[in-house]
């Protein structure tokens, strides 16, 4: 499932993957970042931690790992990842999720 268009025209994030691999759409404010993610290949997200994320998938499945422990997710799941948590993940081709991050600066705008 694709956004709509309105979600599609929110700002662009600059994120350290390639558009046509991932594209990010994102809401900012001084309380946290929204995300709206679009995989457009495989893709895979190396164990890491931050503060807190909590998330949604729309569309697809992501296979996450958090704390060592292997869930799969599919439409509808939720993750919540509180500060310094550990997780990872590998997420397959056309899958569209929300995420919203604590760190209103986790990713910046792109210009």
């Amino acid at each position: 499932m694709a956004f709509p268009d309105f979600i599609q025209a929110f700002p662009a994030l600059d994120i350290p993957f390639p558009e046509d691999v991932v594209s990010a759409r994102a809401i900012q404010s001084d309380a946290g970042l929204v995300v709206f993610f679009t995989f457009h290949q495989d893709f895979e997200i190396p164990e890491h931690s931050h503060k807190w994320q909590w998330g949604t998938l729309i569309s697809g499945e992501i296979e996450m790992t958090i704390d060592g422990e292997v869930q799969t997710c599919g439409p509808g799941d939720t993750w919540n990842l509180p500060t310094g948590v550990p997780h990872s993940a590998r997420i397959k081709a056309g899958t569209t999720a929300i995420d919203v991050f604590e760190e209103a600066d986790r990713y910046p705008l792109r210009a």
